[in-house]
Order: C-alpha cells, then sequence, then structure tokens
C-alpha cells in the first residue's frame, strides 16, 4: 500500500475578516495527487479556506490568520513568498474570467511573466496545457481568437489551461462548473479526474452529487467550523456527525 503524501496540513487556524471569526479552529490534511471536496451551506466558510490556501483572502483588508498552513511543510504566512505560492498553488473560479486577450496569449501569460520569452517554447507550453486541459482539439486552429469569443465551458477549460501553464502543484477550484450547463459540467468533471494524476485539487462545491461522483476525500463546513472530514464514500454512506447526515440527506442548507 502507498503511503499518502500530506501536501497541505492545516493546525488549529482561525481566520478574521476585522474581528469576525469565520473559520475556527480548523485542523485538515491535504492529501497529495488526490481531489478533496469543500462541501456546506452558503456562508459556511468553505470558499475563505480554500482562498486561503494560496493567500487569495490577503488581497482582503482587515483579514487575519492565526495558527498555520503548511505546504510541504513549510507555513505559507510565515515569511512565504507570495507570488512563489501562486505559482505552486492555482486558482479555477467560479465564474469563467479569461483575459480580453487572444487563447494564445490567455495561456502564455503567466510563463511570460515568469520570462519565458522564446517563441517555441511559448508554443509548446501553450499546446501542453491546452491538451492537459482537454481543449487543444476544439481550439488548435483558432489560437489568436479572442477567448471571450468562447463558450462559457470552453471558456472555463481555457482558465484551467491558464493554470496549468505556470506548472502549479496544488489547483484550486471555486466552485468551478456553478455557472455551467450540464453538458460542459460533465466536461469538466471528466477533466479534474484526470488532473488527478499531477496534481492536488481541492474543489469548494455546491453539488453534493459532483463531490460524491469525483472526490477521494470530502469536508463538510458548518458555520466556519469543520464538522466532518473523510473519505468521500465514507462520508456520504455513513456519517459520523447528525449535522452531516442532516445536510446531505437535504434537511438544510
Amino acid at each position: 500500500m502507498t503511503k499518502e503524501v500530506k501536501k497541505f496540513k492545516v493546525e488549529n487556524m482561525n481566520f478574521f475578516y476585522n474581528t469576525f471569526q469565520a473559520l475556527k479552529n480548523i485542523n485538515i490534511e491535504v492529501e497529495e495527487k488526490k481531489i478533496t471536496a469543500l462541501i456546506g451551506p452558503s456562508g459556511c466558510g468553505k470558499s475563505t479556506f480554500l482562498r486561503s490556501l494560496n493567500r487569495m483572502n490577503d488581497l482582503i483588508e482587515g483579514t487575519k490568520v492565526v495558527g498555520d498552513v503548511l505546504l510541504d511543510g513549510v507555513d505559507i504566512y510565515d515569511n512565504y513568498d507570495v507570488i512563489d505560492l501562486r505559482l505552486r498553488v492555482g486558482m479555477v473560479f467560479q465564474k469563467p474570467n479569461p483575459f480580453p486577450m487572444s487563447i494564445y496569449d490567455n495561456i502564455a501569460y503567466g510563463p511570460r511573466l515568469n520570462g519565458i520569452k522564446k517563441r517555441d517554447l511559448l508554443d509548446k507550453i501553450v499546446e501542453r496545457s491546452l491538451k492537459q486541459a482537454a481543449i487543444w482539439d476544439e481550439v488548435k486552429n483558432d489560437l489568436k481568437k479572442n477567448a471571450l469569443s468562447l463558450s462559457g465551458g470552453q471558456q472555463q477549460r481555457i482558465c484551467i489551461a491558464r493554470a496549468l501553464a505556470v506548472e502549479p502543484e496544488v489547483l484550486l477550484m471555486d466552485e468551478p462548473t456553478s455557472a455551467l450547463d450540464p453538458i460542459a459540467t460533465s466536461k469538466i468533471e471528466d477533466l479534474i479526474t484526470e488532473l488527478k494524476k499531477d496534481y492536488t485539487i481541492v474543489i469548494v462545491t455546491h453539488n453534493m452529487q459532483q463531490a460524491g461522483r469525483i472526490s477521494d476525500k470530502t469536508a463538510f463546513f458548518l458555520m466556519g467550523e469543520l464538522i466532518e472530514f473523510d473519505d468521500t464514500d465514507k462520508l456520504f454512506s455513513n456519517p459520523v456527525d447528525q449535522r452531516t447526515e442532516d445536510y446531505i440527506t437535504g434537511r438544510f442548507g
């Protein structure tokens, strides 16, 4: 049996927006090259937690983190280079947000920012990233086309390709299919499952069926607390906490 490698280890973490405590004493380990789903009703803290893993919350004034958030054993809130962190921990948002530029330039944006200028190398990165995001065949003849002219599902895969272009180790996804139709959602789910071979993925989802379909581990958040965290199959079939059962059976939320 292979030993599970912990990518993130979060210990006694509390998160504040000014005086409001959004997360209370969170303890969780995110395993490498697994999909961890974060579920719970709106306002329960799951997106706040997700964004704390690459310090996106730093952009909001008055936020404070107490406790440890360790990436490969190093605390990301202790003199850690935020730019380096966001290269290692990429993010895909709820609403597709491609830049208003060509498909090619969207994907080449991050590598160029990191100093890659050679056209042949950029070409390779763009092709590799679009293939990884399962959209190369659809756009390979239209790389000069504005990314905003694509469908919502295609735009989201472009955003995933853009995140992959800088070769992160972790991919954070904040409800990446909530703005998409069922067919596009299915494509993104297949893609996420495929990406697990190479990346550690943490996904916030309101869709419990989605969590059940694609994740290895599920964390249930409620009112800023982590109520239960377990293998997805176990959490859905035999939850330990009554509140988890009430949520997944639709009694609230």
